[in-house]
């Protein structure tokens, strides 16, 4: 979704200017063309010869580097199409909201007319003064789209809010604004994600590798493309649409029953526990002289082939993950389970397996057609999905 776009990154001198090293590559992942500038003291913390080679790009520092008899703040201008400032310290902060131009990156600023990310880091007590915040809402009262910090353990040794946002943050609101054509716009998506949690005693439960990463690529993309987004996951995630945390098989049959035939889609990207215990122990199980123990385990509901079997008007995606005969499967699976489309792909490779950054998959349609997506980000093979099952 970032492809052919141009991001203008401005670093300060924040101690999180190191991580905007990685954001520099989820960018260039995403296919974008990426700028950096940095003001003098940000030098002392991450090195203009890192970015040169991450960005693949010059850095640009000084004022007054003229190139093609342009200055260059004018010239970067020109050429971006979204500007991104992380760390935004509180001093870059306040003299972007008074007007100051006093190098490189406060004077872009003050030229920029496209859309503005700022991303604050600082010390709790800097975030919290009043001159501080109150130059914040000025910027926010103009349009620019902050990234409120986090709270956690800062550099200075103190905890509180004050922690750059995570990278993904950054990353997804950029999407966000670079993305005009909100084609899900009006659409209402619950997604699954995660394995779930079956329990055994208090202590101990069964469970799978899944990470979660393909559902929540899935509902970043949906929520970035307009839809109105619900994530049903078995594990914490912080994000600006819905977020429903459970466990269990039977708590997502629940959760997600609710939703067949009130919503456009149901993706099921959760990698759901086939059996559960039969008998689940209140208290701890001891440990025997015996050296072998026996669980009895049943199955649990199929809530693919259920919601499948009951929807009128929702579209129902399921997930097919396989370590050998992956196409074969997923043929029979689809014919199994009823569902319009199948996502299936290879959890043997460890380039695309469980916790992968990357995908690579085939989706099945209800008469087995197949369309094949090659390796590529979870984040790009997600867009794709939705432009898939959405055309």
């Amino acid at each position: 979704m970032l492809k052919d776009k141009t991001i203008l990154i401005g670093i300060s001198a924040g101690i999180a200017a190191y991580k905007i090293c990685e954001l520099v590559r989820m960018y260039k992942r995403a296919g974008a063309k990426v700028r950096v500038m940095m003001t003098p003291n940000s030098l002392h913390l991450v090195t203009k010869l890192t970015l040169e080679s991450l960005s693949q790009n010059e850095v640009f520092v000084e004022n007054f580097d003229i190139k093609e008899y342009k200055p260059e703040h004018i010239s970067l201008c020109d050429e971006a199409d979204i500007m991104v400032l992380a760390p935004a310290t509180a001093n870059t902060i306040s003299k972007i909201a008074n007007g100051i131009c006093d190098n490189l990156l406060t004077s872009t600023v003050c030229a920029f007319n496209k859309p503005i990310i700022i991303a604050p880091a600082m010390n709790t007590n800097m975030w919290n003064n009043k001159f501080v915040q109150e130059n914040l809402q000025k910027l926010a009262d103009n349009n620019y789209h902050i990234c409120n910090p986090e709270c956690g353990f800062l550099a200075c040794g103190t905890e509180g809010v004050g922690r750059l946002c995570e990278l993904d943050t950054i990353y997804n609101k950029t999407v966000e604004i670079l993305n005009e054509n909100k084609k899900l716009a009006g659409k209402k998506i619950v997604i699954s994600a995660g394995g779930t949690v079956e329990k055994i005693d208090p202590v101990r439960y069964i469970s799978n590798f899944s990470s979660g990463k393909m559902g929540v690529a899935l509902a970043d993309a949906a929520y970035q493309m307009g839809a109105e987004v619900t994530l049903v996951s078995t594990f914490e995630a912080k994000k600006p649409y819905k977020v429903t945390k459970l466990q269990s098989a039977i708590e997502m049959e629940k959760e997600i029953s609710q939703y067949n035939n009130n919503v456009d889609c149901i993706i099921m990207a959760a990698a759901v526990a086939d059996y559960r215990v039969k008998d689940y122990s209140e208290q701890k199980m001891k440990k025997t002289s015996d050296d072998e123990i026996e669980i009895k385990l049943v199955k649990n509901p199929d809530i693919l082939k259920k919601i499948s079997a009951e929807s009128n008007t929702t579209k129902i995606v399921g997930f097919c993950a396989e370590s050998e005969n992956l196409l074969e499967n997923a043929k029979i699976k689809i014919k199994n389970k009823g569902c319009d489309y199948l996502i299936a792909n290879d959890i043997s490779r460890k380039d695309i397996g469980f916790s992968s950054d990357e995908n690579e998959v085939y989706i099945l349609d209800n008469n087995c057609n197949i369309e094949h997506f090659e390796k590529d980000s979870k984040i790009n093979i997600a867009h794709k999905i939705l432009e898939k099952i959405f055309e």
